[in-house]
């Protein structure tokens, strides 16, 4: 079964420090990687060739780079215009991928029809097939002002996350209370403008309800897991995602080890210790699902490889790949076929196309 995955940081593990090539296989990564230190090394779990294995042919691709000194080394640019230049040679890596017949970006309905099409025809062999990509933005940081935005949107963007982690430009992360920083308002309505998709994701709690007052358009999560489950702010809590279903919107369910069982503490628990298993998604999945009272609002984001390794995910998921066993998992707890594929592809392709209506 096809598979969109609502978010994934290809070009950050393609650049930022990892220095992956994405088309190995995921294995081979691992092995020029032996001996590294660091989170995540050793440990991936992403490459084209497990992409196409699993049948993950649609994706959310992002870009990454903050302005948050002390975050991360993926987020500490000192100034936008650092920031900018940092996105704009993972936009360099996109575009020499799609040269290099890996990947594919798509911008617009036809694009996606397209693509779809492409990841359904069985005569064609998946190993063959280009990776199709929506382009996103995680965090805003380096849109160096909300007039800059328009020049984004040319080159493809379709999806922006205003916030990442700390404070951000415009912004709070979901680890920070309070509202929009300056200009924030701006953004968004300049996104809701140009009809570039509103992504809540990382969100502060106050930004989050500010913002959906603000977006008219499309809004969706895509890569986040219930706090009722796991209590932490970087979770949605049942009267956030209420509100997302209200809006038509669809949550992604990611599989970051401490996002999805409570708990877990980054850099000391294990996935063998904890005895965490894949199965664990369908509970989030299943959590969005009953509030909905319809399984038309849940999707997959996994984050995998969103700076971490196997050291932070299930015990049992090897690579991506292993996403072409949750359609198992949700049939076993009486989800139709229908609600199956929808939660693996169709609502987030629902959405686009709702959003590049013409």
């Amino acid at each position: 079964m096809l598979t969109f995955d609502a978010h994934l940081d290809l070009s950050l593990n393609a650049l930022g420090g990892f220095n992956r090539d994405l088309r190995l296989p995921v294995h081979e990564i691992r092995r020029r990687e032996a001996g590294m230190t660091g989170k995540g090394r050793a440990g991936g779990t992403t490459a084209f060739p497990e992409m196409r294995k699993g049948k993950v042919g649609v994706c959310v691709a992002t870009q990454l780079a903050g302005c948050m000194p002390g975050v991360s080394p993926i987020a500490n640019w000192m100034s936008p215009e650092q920031a900018y230049a940092e996105t704009q040679g993972q936009l360099a890596w996109y575009r020499a991928m799609e040269e290099d017949g890996h990947m594919r970006q798509i911008t617009n309905l036809r694009e996606l029809d397209e693509a779809v099409a492409l990841w359904t025809d069985d005569s064609i062999p998946d190993d063959t097939k280009p990776i199709c990509y929506i382009l996103s933005l995680e965090g805003a940081d380096s849109i160096r002002s909300v007039g800059h935005l328009e020049d984004a949107y040319a080159q493809g963007l379709r999806a922006l996350g205003p916030a990442h982690y700390g404070v951000c430009r415009y912004a709070l992360g979901h680890d920070q209370v309070g509202p929009l920083r300056p200009g924030g308002k701006e953004l968004i309505q300049e996104m809701d403008r140009l009809g570039i998709i509103l992504d809540v994701t990382h969100l502060s709690d106050e930004c989050f309800w500010q913002a959906l007052d603000i977006h008219h358009g499309t809004v969706w999560a895509s890569h986040s897991n219930c706090r009722s489950l796991v209590p932490d702010p970087r979770q949605f809590s049942d009267e956030q995602i209420k509100a997302l279903i209200e809006r038509g919107g669809v949550m992604g369910a990611a599989l970051d080890a401490w996002m999805m069982i409570p708990g877990w503490v980054r850099g000391k628990t294990t996935p063998q210790e904890a005895g965490l298993k894949l199965e664990v998604i369908c509970d989030h999945i299943d959590h969005v699902c009953q509030l909905a009272g319809n399984a038309l609002h849940s999707g997959i984001g996994t984050d995998l490889d969103g700076g971490y390794g196997i050291e932070q995910t299930p015990e049992d998921l090897d690579t991506i790949a292993d996403l072409a066993r949750i359609p198992a998992m949700l049939e076993k707890r009486g989800y139709k076929p229908e609600d199956i594929a929808n939660i693996m592809h169709g609502n987030y392709l629902r959405l686009l196309r709702e959003a590049w209506a013409e």
